[in-house]
Protein backbone atom coordinates (compact mmCIF):
# COMPACT_ATOMS: atom_id res chain seq x y z
CA UNK A 1 0.00 0.00 0.00
CA UNK A 2 1.62 3.16 -0.76
CA UNK A 3 2.51 5.38 2.19
CA UNK A 4 1.51 9.62 0.94
CA UNK A 5 2.84 12.33 2.90
CA UNK A 6 0.12 14.66 5.30
CA UNK A 7 1.13 17.98 4.56
CA UNK A 8 -1.11 21.25 6.21
CA UNK A 9 -1.56 24.59 5.12
CA UNK A 10 1.94 25.55 5.30
CA UNK A 11 3.08 22.98 3.25
CA UNK A 12 4.96 21.08 6.50
CA UNK A 13 4.57 17.48 6.90
CA UNK A 14 2.06 16.45 9.79
CA UNK A 15 2.14 12.87 9.12
CA UNK A 16 1.60 9.56 6.78
CA UNK A 17 -1.48 7.92 5.21
CA UNK A 18 -1.87 4.29 3.77
CA UNK A 19 -3.71 4.59 0.91
CA UNK A 20 -5.14 1.36 -1.33
CA UNK A 21 -3.19 -0.08 -3.47
CA UNK A 22 -5.98 -0.61 -5.79
CA UNK A 23 -6.87 3.23 -5.92
CA UNK A 24 -3.51 4.90 -6.12
CA UNK A 25 -1.39 2.16 -7.53
CA UNK A 26 -3.47 0.74 -10.19
CA UNK A 27 -1.90 -0.45 -13.69
CA UNK A 28 -2.61 2.96 -15.75
CA UNK A 29 -5.16 1.27 -18.84
CA UNK A 30 -4.61 4.35 -21.23
CA UNK A 31 -7.50 3.17 -23.33
CA UNK A 32 -9.82 3.49 -20.47
CA UNK A 33 -8.67 6.60 -19.83
CA UNK A 34 -9.23 7.84 -23.30
CA UNK A 35 -12.41 6.34 -23.32
CA UNK A 36 -13.61 7.85 -19.79
CA UNK A 37 -12.54 11.68 -21.41
CA UNK A 38 -14.19 11.14 -24.68
CA UNK A 39 -17.63 10.04 -22.60
CA UNK A 40 -17.12 12.97 -20.49
CA UNK A 41 -16.61 15.54 -23.11
CA UNK A 42 -20.04 14.03 -25.61
CA UNK A 43 -21.82 14.41 -22.08
CA UNK A 44 -20.95 18.24 -22.36
CA UNK A 45 -21.92 18.63 -25.89
CA UNK A 46 -24.76 20.71 -26.48
CA UNK A 47 -26.02 19.44 -29.68
CA UNK A 48 -27.38 22.35 -30.92
CA UNK A 49 -26.35 22.49 -34.04
CA UNK A 50 -28.70 23.07 -36.99
CA UNK A 51 -29.80 23.36 -40.53
CA UNK A 52 -33.04 24.12 -42.30
CA UNK A 53 -34.69 21.46 -44.72
CA UNK A 54 -36.38 22.79 -48.02
CA UNK A 55 -39.39 22.78 -45.46
CA UNK A 56 -38.78 25.01 -43.30
CA UNK A 57 -36.36 27.88 -45.48
CA UNK A 58 -38.72 30.66 -46.58
CA UNK A 59 -39.77 31.22 -50.26
CA UNK A 60 -42.75 30.56 -52.63
CA UNK A 61 -43.85 26.74 -53.14
CA UNK A 62 -45.56 27.55 -56.91
CA UNK A 63 -43.69 26.09 -59.42
CA UNK A 64 -41.38 28.07 -61.25
CA UNK A 65 -42.16 27.36 -64.81
CA UNK A 66 -43.85 24.47 -66.84
CA UNK A 67 -43.05 20.97 -66.61
CA UNK A 68 -42.47 20.96 -70.41
CA UNK A 69 -41.69 22.98 -73.57
CA UNK A 70 -39.22 25.37 -72.00
CA UNK A 71 -35.87 23.25 -72.93
CA UNK A 72 -34.81 24.22 -69.37
CA UNK A 73 -34.35 21.17 -66.66
CA UNK A 74 -37.56 20.72 -65.08
CA UNK A 75 -38.04 22.33 -61.90
CA UNK A 76 -40.69 22.38 -58.96
CA UNK A 77 -39.78 24.34 -55.96
CA UNK A 78 -37.15 27.29 -55.59
CA UNK A 79 -36.63 26.14 -51.99
CA UNK A 80 -35.13 22.80 -53.43
CA UNK A 81 -31.31 21.83 -52.33
CA UNK A 82 -29.90 22.31 -56.07
CA UNK A 83 -30.52 26.30 -55.50
CA UNK A 84 -29.09 29.11 -53.97
CA UNK A 85 -30.80 30.04 -51.01
CA UNK A 86 -32.25 26.81 -51.00
CA UNK A 87 -32.48 24.28 -47.90
CA UNK A 88 -30.17 21.55 -46.88
CA UNK A 89 -29.84 17.83 -47.43
CA UNK A 90 -28.62 15.89 -44.99
CA UNK A 91 -27.28 18.36 -42.24
CA UNK A 92 -27.35 18.50 -38.78
CA UNK A 93 -29.97 18.11 -36.59
CA UNK A 94 -30.33 18.72 -32.55
CA UNK A 95 -29.30 15.60 -30.86
CA UNK A 96 -27.94 14.12 -27.80
CA UNK A 97 -24.17 13.16 -27.90
CA UNK A 98 -24.22 11.36 -24.67
CA UNK A 99 -23.71 7.35 -24.31
CA UNK A 100 -23.78 5.21 -21.49
CA UNK A 101 -20.76 4.10 -20.35
CA UNK A 102 -20.39 0.80 -17.92
CA UNK A 103 -19.82 1.75 -14.52
CA UNK A 104 -16.55 -0.66 -14.22
CA UNK A 105 -14.94 1.03 -16.96
CA UNK A 106 -15.79 4.48 -14.87
CA UNK A 107 -14.26 2.97 -11.88
CA UNK A 108 -11.41 1.35 -13.65
CA UNK A 109 -10.69 5.02 -15.60
CA UNK A 110 -10.75 6.53 -11.87
CA UNK A 111 -8.64 4.52 -10.52
CA UNK A 112 -5.70 4.87 -13.34
CA UNK A 113 -5.93 8.67 -13.16
CA UNK A 114 -5.41 8.47 -9.51
CA UNK A 115 -2.62 6.42 -9.68
CA UNK A 116 -1.23 8.55 -12.61
CA UNK A 117 -1.51 11.84 -10.48
CA UNK A 118 0.06 9.97 -7.60
CA UNK A 119 2.96 8.36 -9.60
CA UNK A 120 3.73 11.57 -11.29
CA UNK A 121 3.88 13.42 -7.78
CA UNK A 122 1.24 15.90 -9.00
CA UNK A 123 -1.34 14.94 -5.97
CA UNK A 124 -0.88 16.40 -2.72
CA UNK A 125 -2.85 15.26 0.51
CA UNK A 126 -3.42 17.92 3.05
CA UNK A 127 -4.33 17.26 6.46
CA UNK A 128 -7.40 19.39 6.08
CA UNK A 129 -8.61 22.95 4.76
CA UNK A 130 -9.49 24.99 7.64
CA UNK A 131 -9.22 28.17 6.85
CA UNK A 132 -9.84 31.26 8.93
CA UNK A 133 -12.34 33.15 6.82
CA UNK A 134 -13.71 33.26 2.93
CA UNK A 135 -11.50 36.02 1.72
CA UNK A 136 -9.99 35.16 -1.99
CA UNK A 137 -6.69 35.79 -0.48
CA UNK A 138 -6.71 33.66 2.22
CA UNK A 139 -7.10 31.05 -0.21
CA UNK A 140 -4.71 31.85 -2.97
CA UNK A 141 -2.18 32.86 -0.39
CA UNK A 142 -2.79 28.87 1.06
CA UNK A 143 -2.27 27.64 -2.44
CA UNK A 144 0.76 29.31 -2.74
CA UNK A 145 2.32 28.08 0.14
CA UNK A 146 1.20 24.77 -0.69
CA UNK A 147 3.14 24.76 -4.45
CA UNK A 148 -0.53 24.18 -6.22
CA UNK A 149 0.96 25.89 -9.59
CA UNK A 150 -1.55 27.90 -12.15
CA UNK A 151 -4.12 24.75 -12.51
CA UNK A 152 -4.82 23.28 -9.77
CA UNK A 153 -7.83 21.14 -8.79
CA UNK A 154 -9.05 20.90 -5.09
CA UNK A 155 -11.23 17.98 -3.45
CA UNK A 156 -12.73 17.95 -0.70
CA UNK A 157 -15.09 15.17 1.37
CA UNK A 158 -17.56 17.61 2.71
CA UNK A 159 -18.73 21.12 2.31
CA UNK A 160 -16.50 23.76 3.46
CA UNK A 161 -18.48 27.21 2.63
CA UNK A 162 -15.17 29.20 3.56
CA UNK A 163 -12.86 27.18 0.91
CA UNK A 164 -16.03 27.30 -1.79
CA UNK A 165 -16.52 31.22 -1.44
CA UNK A 166 -12.72 32.00 -1.28
CA UNK A 167 -11.73 29.87 -4.17
CA UNK A 168 -14.56 30.70 -6.63
CA UNK A 169 -12.84 33.52 -8.24
CA UNK A 170 -9.51 32.08 -8.33
CA UNK A 171 -8.06 31.35 -12.63
CA UNK A 172 -7.38 28.08 -13.02
CA UNK A 173 -8.81 26.77 -8.94
CA UNK A 174 -11.50 24.01 -9.44
CA UNK A 175 -12.91 23.07 -6.44
CA UNK A 176 -14.60 19.21 -6.03
CA UNK A 177 -16.71 17.23 -3.87
CA UNK A 178 -15.05 13.72 -3.94
CA UNK A 179 -18.07 11.95 -4.31
CA UNK A 180 -18.00 13.92 -8.28
CA UNK A 181 -14.42 13.09 -8.70
CA UNK A 182 -13.61 12.00 -12.83
CA UNK A 183 -10.61 11.56 -14.64
CA UNK A 184 -11.73 14.45 -16.77
CA UNK A 185 -11.08 16.79 -14.48
CA UNK A 186 -8.41 15.03 -12.48
CA UNK A 187 -6.14 14.31 -16.35
CA UNK A 188 -7.00 18.09 -17.05
CA UNK A 189 -5.40 19.90 -13.74
CA UNK A 190 -1.42 20.24 -13.36
CA UNK A 191 -1.50 19.42 -9.98
CA UNK A 192 -4.68 17.54 -7.72
CA UNK A 193 -5.01 18.60 -3.49
CA UNK A 194 -6.31 16.71 -2.25
CA UNK A 195 -8.09 16.45 1.79
CA UNK A 196 -7.26 12.95 3.81
CA UNK A 197 -10.64 13.10 4.73
CA UNK A 198 -11.34 12.44 0.77
CA UNK A 199 -8.47 10.28 0.07
CA UNK A 200 -9.43 8.29 2.98
CA UNK A 201 -12.67 7.80 1.09
CA UNK A 202 -11.88 7.16 -2.43
CA UNK A 203 -9.30 4.81 -1.21
CA UNK A 204 -12.18 2.67 0.11
CA UNK A 205 -14.95 3.57 -2.14
CA UNK A 206 -13.23 2.11 -5.35
CA UNK A 207 -11.63 -0.72 -4.02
Amino acid sequence: MPKVDVVDLNNQKVGEIELSDQVFGADVNEALLWEAVRHYQAGQRAGTAKTKTRAEVSGSGRKLWKQKGTGRARMGSIRSPVWRHGGTTHGPQPRDYSYKLPRKMQMGALRSALSVKLRDGELKVVSAFDLGDAKTRTVAAALKRLEAGRKVLVVENGENPNLALGSRNLPGVTLMPSREVHPYALLGHDRVLMSQAAALKLSEALQ
